[in-house]
């Protein structure tokens, strides 16, 4: 069912029943569907034609507000009819935030201002604030046509501008209808995703929790200390949550209330399962692999055992290949790009593409990523084909090094990435933040020299107390490679 029919019947059926939680501050169904129509109201009211980069079929509201007590009613009425939701994340810098409103030229840009939400028409420079309404007087919600486009998210870009991504309706109709009976999602479940809901994870969560009828828990921004709080008092049942959110909520008493995982964004290590089955002893976990072009393409199954490549077998209704650079199958266990045959994969990229990322082969997609099958169907992740250095002759995956610096105990989060060097082409180094303080560099290369073999082991490796993450959660690559380019006090060289 459309989001928009959704939240509808549920307003009608039981409008009391809490939808969105944000530290302290509830919408009830009743009164986020109420809202939602006057906001969406408010839209066409305010840019009546569409004049964006998205055409004139199609109003574009740029939604600016970060993980706000009314997002989920702006973006509802932002995703409604035909108008389309543009995701800008506020964390990004200005500079580059106003790079991408230009891009994207929307008819309106909505931004937080305290407890209210102000839209913007940039053409005629008119400005309305937009506020919670309990009056259910508004036109209900309009369902959109599954073949139009409904939202634009950015790729989280290391070098260059994020990439805006477009969807058409239907992908996420067939998502969501797919994903709510394979994970179990119905009106009883609480979730709870503390990342930024302008990016996949969380806005995701929020949206099947909401088709589903359930509570969704946010938060501003991702505290551990108010984390654990709202887990432990909130009834929570579900987490949904990157690894590197999960390794800090996994401290103090154990939480025997939550009931599933869902983590993305990067893989758990064996270390990660044990830590995660010690502190959310009741908890089933679930991985998934996709990309924001993609979609879901691999999923784990509960009580798989640890693994720091394996990611799952097919998502259902996705069709899975290696291919090699001339575009023929692999057998089982031979390295190449991966591709999918999926209704996930968005329309592409809004504008001129760049060359890399999503690229499609008739009924196949990729975004480059390397790694192989097993016979049984189990795929595994070697990382992005632009992503691999080569280092005295030899073939090296950062990610790889990153998995097993990470199954150590001693390390909590890690970046590994290559440099140029006159005699080896690339040299391998790595920043590790550590858990403690009983990790020095003979036992560190000893742990590794179990796991890797020894051209894949780091050349250079610094400590750094407090790495730097985004607001999903993922380490900040970016300042990282800063920091060891200016040799910054931030970083404590190890070896």
């Amino acid at each position: 069912m459309p989001l928009a029919g959704a939240l509808e019947r549920h307003a009608a059926q039981h409008p009391e029943n809490p939808a969105f939680h944000l530290e302290g501050r509830v919408l009830s169904y009743a009164t986020l569907v109420a809202t939602a129509r006057h906001l969406h109201a408010t839209f066409a009211g305010l840019a009546p034609s569409g004049r964006s980069a998205i055409g004139p079929e199609n109003r574009l509201v740029a939604l600016v507000t970060g993980n706000h007590a009314l997002f989920p009613a702006a973006f509802a009425a932002a995703t409604a009819g035909n108008t389309c939701a543009a995701l800008i994340d506020p964390h990004l810098p200005e500079a580059v935030r106003q790079r991408l409103l230009e891009k994207l030229d929307p008819d309106l840009i909505v931004i937080a201002e305290g407890a209210e939400l102000l839209a913007h028409n940039p053409q005629s420079g008119a400005t309305l604030v937009l506020a919670e309404s309990a009056a259910a007087d508004a036109p209900p919600l309009p369902e959109g046509r599954d073949e139009d486009p409904f939202l634009i998210v950015f790729t989280s870009g290391t070098t260059a501008d994020p990439k805006p991504i477009i969807r058409d309706r239907r992908s996420w109709r067939i998502s969501l209808a797919t994903g709510a009976p394979f994970f179990g999602l119905d009106a009883t479940t609480s979730t709870y995703a503390p990342g930024p809901l302008a990016h996949g994870l969380a806005l995701y969560a929020m949206t099947e929790t909401l088709l589903a009828g359930g509570a969704f828990h946010s938060a501003r921004h991702f505290d551990v200390a108010q984390a654990l709080e709202t887990i432990r008092n909130a009834d929570i049942h579900r987490l949904v949550l990157v690894p590197t959110m999960l390794r800090r909520l996994c401290e103090g008493a154990p939480v025997d209330t939550i009931a599933a995982i869902t983590v993305a964004g990067a893989k758990l290590t064996a270390a990660d399962q044990a830590l995660c089955a010690a502190h959310f002893p009741n908890a089933a976990v679930r991985e998934y692999y996709g990309a924001s072009e993609l979609g879901f393409v691999t999923v784990t199954t509960p009580g798989d055992p640890a693994s720091s490549t394996a990611v799952g077998t097919f998502f259902p209704g996705v069709q899975i290949c290696v291919l090699d650079k001339d575009g023929k199958a692999l057998a089982a266990g031979e390295t190449g790009t991966i591709f999918v045959e999926s209704p996930l994969v968005a329309t592409g990229y809004l504008g001129a593409g760049d060359g890399a990322g999503l690229a499609r082969f008739g009924a196949l997609a990729t975004v480059g990523d390397l790694g192989f099958l097993e016979a049984d169907g189990t795929l595994h992740l070697l990382g992005r084909a632009g992503g691999m250095i080569l280092s005295g002759g030899n073939n090296i995956y950062p990610s790889e090094v990153e998995a097993a610096l990470l199954g150590l105990p001693e390390i909590r989060a890690a970046h590994v990435f290559g440099v140029e060097h006159a005699d080896l082409g690339s040299e391998l180094i790595a920043v590790i933040e550590p858990s403690g303080k009983d990790l020095t560099p003979e036992s560190l290369k000893a742990a590794l020299a179990k796991t890797l073999p020894r051209y894949k082991l780091p050349r250079r490796l610094w400590l750094c107390r407090a790495m730097p993450v985004t607001p999903s959660g993922k380490v900040e690559a970016r300042t990282v490679r800063q920091w060891v380019a200016e040799d910054s006090d931030a970083l404590e060289r190890f070896y």
